[in-house]
């Protein structure tokens, strides 16, 4: 099941600094390894709320291929250049099981909850 990668990113002054340029030149050659495919990434449209910033949007082919990379040494080795020159809120979050409806997962809440 594939799992993605959603970075909501922030850059002080929305232009990266040179620490952070050398994360984006090293980032890819990390990842690539792992599967890992960039899907979207700048700034949203942004259509109810606020999202200052940008979005970074990858896949992984499962959730063991996106940890492995993020704990890996090479990754690890350039996080800081990340951490340390910009602000983000990362999560994974995996693909929905064939046949998925949001109408059936409130069935199964309400039914769960005894919220009828």
């Amino acid at each position: 099941m594939k799992t993605y990668l959603i970075n909501h990113l922030r850059i002080p002054g929305d232009i990266p600094n040179s620490q952070a340029l050398d994360y984006l030149e090293k980032v890819e050659a990390t990842a690539i390894p792992f599967g890992a495919k960039w899907l979207a990434m700048g700034p949203p449209d942004t259509m109810e709320g606020t999202w200052p910033g940008a979005v970074v949007l990858m896949e992984f082919p499962d959730r063991k291929a996106a940890t492995s990379w993020y704990n890996s040494s090479e990754y690890q080795a350039i996080l800081p250049l990340r951490t340390k020159n910009s602000i983000a809120d990362l999560v994974f979050i995996d693909h929905l099981p064939e046949g998925f409806t949001v109408k059936g997962w409130a069935a199964s809440v309400r039914s769960a909850t005894a919220l009828k």
